[in-house]
C-alpha cells in the first residue's frame, strides 16, 4: 500500500538496510521448514486490500488449475478498516492463512509475533529489488515477500519544459531551475508539493537519503533525525514554499490531475497509477504533453518505495498450500499476469524484462527508479514517528519554526517515541 498532498488523496498508500540470507535471517524465529514442490491442497484464506482484494481471485484461479486439490478462498478487505482488522484479527486468534500489509505495517505486526519467518529456499532474495526486500525485514528475519511495488518517479509538463528550453533535472539545482522555468511558461506551481501533514514525510525523507542520511543510525536503534543530512532536506524541501515555487496548499483527489492538465501545476511526484489517470481524463492529445523522469538528487537519485507484501500467519491451518501460493504470486510470469490483472508493478526484477515493462516509457522509467529506491525501517512504532515529522515540516513550511527547532523536537519526540523494538 501507500502517497504527494493529493497523491496519498487519489490512492496511492503504498506510496514504507537490512541482513541478507535466504529466509529467516540469523538470530530471530526460525519458520517451520522448507516447502516442498508437490502441489499443493486444502484451503487457504486470503485477506488482500482494496483493488488487490477485489481481482485476487481471477488470478487465483490460474493457481487452482494447476493445483487442483487446493482452494484460495480471498477476501476483499478495505484500506480503511484493514490495519484495524488486522490487530483485532491477531488478538483473537482468529488471522487467515494469508494477509497482504502495507510496507510500513511490517514490523508493528511482525512484533507481535503473529507471522512465519520466510522459509529458507522459499524464493531467492536477490530476484527482488533491494529496497522492496528490506520491507519484509525485522530485526534480520525476513517475514512475507514483497508482492508488488510502488515508487514515486517526477511527472512533468513536456510542453512548457521545451518552451522555457529546459530538460528533466537529475539535481537539486537543476530541480529548482526546471520548477521555475515552467513557472515562466504560467504554471502557479512550479512543482507541486504538500505543506507538510499526512504522509508529507515519504517527500522529505528521500532528500535525506540522497545525501546518505537515515531515519536511524547503523545500530537500528538510534534515530539521526537531527543529522546535517536532515536539516539540508528540510530546508530543500522548504525554499520552494519560501520562493513561491509551490503553493502551500495541499491538493485534494482530483485536484492534482485537473490543475496539472490545465497547465496550473508544472511538475509533480506520483506512483504510476497517475499514467492512466492522465491519460483518461486529458484525452489522446495530452499523452504528448507530459513525461516522467526519475527524481532529481544529490548523492544518490533516491525516491520512496512502497508497495504491499505478503506474510503467512504462524497459525495458519494450511502452512504448505499458503507459502506456495506466495511463492506463485512472486514467479515472474504470474507477477506480469498480475500486472494485466490489477496494474500492480511487479516486485520481482526479472518481470521487468518483459517488453510490457521493458517498452513503455513511462513503466520503463518506474524500473529505472525502483533500482534506486528505499523505504523506512520496518519498527512497529514508525506510524507515531512519521506523524511527527509531518507535523513539524508543516510548521517549517508554513513560518511557523525554524528548521533547528523543527528536528529539535522530531529527535526529541522520536527518542521518547522509542523503535518498539
Amino acid at each position: 500500500m501507500t502517497t504527494a498532498g493529493a497523491v496519498v488523496a487519489a490512492g496511492a498508500i503504498m506510496l514504507t538496510g537490512c541482513g541478507r540470507g535466504d529466509g529467516g535471517g540469523a538470530g530471530g524465529p526460525e519458520s517451520k521448514g522448507a516447502i516442498n514442490d508437490e502441489p499443493a491442497t486444502g484451503t487457504v484464506e486470503v485477506w488482500a486490500m482494496g483493488n488487490e482484494g477485489e481481482v485476487l481471485g481471477e488470478l487465483a484461479k490460474q493457481f487452482e488449475e494447476e493445483n487442483p486439490d487446493v482452494t484460495i478462498d480471498v477476501t476483499a478487505v478495505p484500506w480503511e478498516s484493514a490495519h484495524d482488522r488486522i490487530a483485532t484479527s491477531i488478538a483473537g486468534g482468529e488471522t487467515p492463512d494469508i494477509s497482504m500489509l502495507g510496507t510500513t505495517w511490517v514490523g508493528e505486526f511482525a512484533a507481535t509475533g503473529a507471522f512465519e519467518p520466510t522459509p529458507d529456499g522459499l524464493v531467492d532474495e536477490g530476484d527482488f529489488f533491494e529496497g522492496s526486500w528490506d520491507t519484509t525485514i525485522v530485526d534480520e528475519v525476513a517475514y512475507g515477500v514483497p508482492w508488488y511495488v510502488d515508487t514515486r518517479v517526477l511527472y512533468y509538463r513536456t510542453d512548457l519544459a521545451e518552451a522555457a528550453g529546459v530538460e528533466a533535472p537529475e539535481t537539486w539545482d537543476e530541480y529548482k531551475a526546471f520548477a521555475k522555468a515552467l513557472q515562466q511558461q504560467g504554471a502557479t506551481s512550479g512543482v507541486s508539493l504538500p505543506p507538510g501533514g499526512f504522509d508529507s514525510w515519504q517527500y522529505v525523507t528521500p532528500l535525506a537519503w540522497q545525501q546518505g542520511g537515515d531515519i536511524l543510525a547503523d545500530d537500528g536503534t538510534t534515530f539521526t533525525l537531527d543529522s546535517p543530512e536532515w536539516k539540508e532536506a528540510f530546508e530543500f524541501y522548504a525554499s520552494f514554499f519560501e520562493e513561491g515555487i509551490s503553493e502551500p496548499v495541499r491538493l485534494e483527489g482530483g485536484e492534482i490531475e485537473q490543475k496539472f492538465i490545465s497547465g496550473e501545476v508544472g511538475s509533480f511526484y506520483s506512483g504510476p497509477y497517475h499514467v492512466s489517470l492522465l491519460l483518461e481524463q486529458g484525452g489522446p492529445e495530452f499523452a504528448d504533453k507530459f513525461a516522467v523522469a526519475m527524481v532529481p538528487g544529490a548523492d544518490s537519485r533516491t525516491s520512496f518505495t512502497g508497495g504491499g507484501n505478503l506474510a503467512v500467519f504462524d497459525d495458519s491451518e494450511n502452512r504448505d498450500a499458503s507459502w506456495k501460493f506466495v511463492r506463485w504470486l512472486s514467479e515472474p510470469e504470474t507477477q506480469v499476469a498480475w500486472y494485466d490483472i490489477s496494474s500492480d508493478l511487479p516486485s520481482v526484477q526479472a518481470a521487468w524484462d518483459d517488453p510490457v515493462f521493458a517498452d513503455d516509457p513511462y513503466l520503463s522509467v518506474f524500473g529505472e527508479q525502483l533500482a534506486d529506491s528505499k523505504a523506512p525501517p520496518a519498527i512497529p512504532t514508525w506510524a507515531q514517528v512519521s506523524a511527527v515529522i509531518d507535523q513539524e515540516l508543516e510548521k517549517v513550511t508554513r513560518g511557523e519554526t525554524s528548521v533547528d527547532d523543527a528536528l529539535a523536537a522530531v529527535q526529541q519526540q522520536a527518542e521518547s517515541i522509542g523503535t518498539g523494538q
